[in-house]
């Protein structure tokens, strides 16, 4: 699939209305929505959305290895095309052995690809939709992409270090895998540090819901560029480039594409979402988001909130994902400072919205989201530096809740009064 050299006498040129068709078969991994009477769900992109994504897939991404492996830096197409090709290459010569159909850009990047302005990203998402009809299959996936990581590394690194156990401990987050009620995936995240994009890499055979919000629904076909680059000896210009088709699985395209550039926030169905959607709810309201059907929003909300304490019921649950969505999902100085605007409108849909938590879970859940606000607070304004007069000693807090927020101080304020200690000094 792909247009190479698209020239208006270039005999190889193959239309955007018949890519179209050829999409419409191939491309969507669920039922379509346009059947339904909610409008076109493909789109051919535009010169200046191909160019950011060319200008994407040609960043080089920084993958960083622990356990004293160094860090990878490896252009993202080059990555994609190998992980491909290593899927794709017989079992007999080290392969997966799998077909693969085609390739996709998904997520916040390919929303900062069709945006009309830059949209901050903090994952690059990319999914492989393969035939994966048993486990085994995806236990050579496993093996192909750690095997394509291996020929990353420098050649001064020794091969014996090179096992696919250390290479997953040092250059795997995260490793998931479902096959249940339909759902046959599988997602390799790669990148360790905060401060870095992680590359998330999703084996998609079935997949039911494939978005959160419509704003996150795009998925961009990458395989008319990947082949562009092969073959073209010219580099992109206005005209000359490939042709590349985008897909909304939310399912109107123009719709979804009006949603963000508007800022505005919709969805179905969130009770099928694991955690209801409740994290990036409240994340695209930090961010300037506001319903699109303001009428409605409290009925979605209130599903958001029962989905996610179905899926982390217990408190220890909560605290760990909350703390993983902060650390991943607020990347960079200026989605740094989100943080406790973020967790102050996530305590107000909880507080509002929660119907099925007893009065002291709700509670407990309140008190969780509160010190993780004074937390972050105490993070992004650091105490100045002071002496503590006589009989006195400095919190290390500087939020104006400390003594009761923060779990350092709150131990420390507890022992000085069973000892009848001096009691604290907050710098508040």
């Amino acid at each position: 699939m792909g247009v190479i050299k698209v020239t208006p006498d270039a005999a190889s040129l193959i239309s955007a209305c018949d890519l179209l068709d050829d999409m419409k078969s191939s491309l969507s991994l669920g039922p379509s929505l346009s059947e339904q009477g909610r409008g076109e769900r493909l789109a051919v992109l535009r010169y200046e959305q191909v160019r950011r994504l060319h200008d994407v897939m040609d960043d080089v991404v920084a993958i960083p290895g622990r356990c004293g492996f160094p860090t990878l830096h490896v252009r993202l197409r080059e990555l994609v095309a190998g992980v491909r090709a290593r899927l794709e290459l017989a079992q007999a010569e080290g392969g997966a052995g799998v077909t693969v159909r085609d390739v996709r850009l998904n997520g916040g990047a390919a929303s900062h690809v069709l945006a009309d302005r830059p949209q901050p990203y903090s994952d690059i998402d990319l999914i492989f939709t393969a035939d994966l009809p048993t486990a085994r299959h995806c236990d050579r996936v496993k093996a192909a992409v750690l095997s394509h990581l291996a020929a990353l590394l420098p050649p001064t690194t020794p091969r014996r270090r090179a096992s696919p156990a250390s290479l997953k401990e040092a250059y795997v987050s995260k490793m998931v895998r479902v096959n249940v009620d339909g759902d046959r995936w599988s997602l390799i995240s790669l990148g360790h540090s905060h401060g870095h994009k992680s590359v998330e890499l999703k084996f998609v055979d079935t997949m039911r819901r494939q978005f959160e919000f419509s704003v996150d629904s795009f998925q961009i076909a990458l395989d008319s560029l990947l082949a562009f680059h092969e073959a073209a000896a010219l580099p992109i210009g206005e005209n000359f480039y490939p042709t590349v088709v985008g897909e909304s699985v939310y399912g109107d395209f123009h719709e979804s594409l009006q949603h963000l550039h508007e800022k505005l926030i919709a969805t179905r169905q969130p009770e099928e979402i694991r955690g209801g959607g409740l994290l990036k709810y409240c994340a695209l309201l930090a961010k300037g988001y506001r319903p699109a059907r303001p009428e409605r929003i409290k009925t979605l909300e209130r599903y958001m909130c029962s989905r996610f304490f179905i899926d982390f019921p217990e408190l220890g649950q909560q605290r760990a994902k909350l703390e993983a969505y902060l650390r991943n999902h607020f990347v960079g100085r200026d989605e740094e400072a989100l943080k406790p605007r973020y967790l102050t409108l996530l305590h107000g849909v909880v507080r509002e919205s929660t119907v099925c938590l007893m009065g002291h879970e709700r509670r407990q859940t309140l008190a969780l989201i509160e010190l993780l606000a004074a937390r972050e607070l105490c993070a992004a304004r650091p105490p100045p530096v002071l002496l503590a007069p006589p009989g006195y000693y400095v919190c290390v807090c500087a939020c104006q809740l400390c003594a009761c927020a923060c779990a350092d101080c709150a131990a420390a304020a507890a022992a000085a009064a069973a000892a009848q200690a001096p009691r604290a000094l907050c710098l508040a």
